[in-house]
């Protein structure tokens, strides 16, 4: 992993919550797309995409757990969730999300064990094991390879 400059509490609180905001757009997403998400094709994949979305909620709880250790105030607002009629479209929003969202859980990897903070970096390796199976799944989905994660 890369090495990066350690950076204060309150830095770590705005990071998180960009996080946790983006933990409200999956869950989002993946409840809208699993009841909208229509044709033969992507059916296998909705039941997918709604256990997608309990497991996200998981993750911005533990994630508005180390905010609230950190003695921040969790946000209540989330990113935007593309909207599409198309089901291949609603599956590389997902995808392009999880992308994103790994690479950002990878350098608050790095991040928090700078700062010292061991215990965030294993909730968010945590973490990041299911976003890579979320990937993986939404690849699948599609019939593509997954896609590179550079960070």
């Amino acid at each position: 992993m890369k090495q990066i400059r350690p950076i204060t509490r309150k830095e770590m609180i705005t990071l998180l919550n960009e996080d946790l905001a983006r933990e409200y757009q999956a869950i989002i997403g993946y409840v809208v797309y699993s009841q909208t998400i229509k044709g033969a094709k992507y059916q296998h994949i909705a039941a997918e995409l709604a256990r997608h979305a309990t497991e996200e909620l998981d993750h911005a709880v533990q994630i508005a757990r180390q905010i609230d250790y950190f003695n921040g105030t969790p946000t209540v607002t989330a990113k935007t969730v593309k909207m599409s009629d198309k089901a291949e479209d609603m599956l590389r929003f997902d995808l392009e999300n999880e992308r994103a969202t790994i690479i950002h859980y990878r350098q608050r990897i790095r991040q928090a064990e700078a700062m010292g903070e061991f215990a965030l970096s294993e909730v968010l390796r945590k973490i990041t094991v299911q976003e890579q199976e979320h990937l993986t799944d939404l690849a699948n989905a599609l019939g593509i390879e997954n896609p590179e994660i550079n960070d």
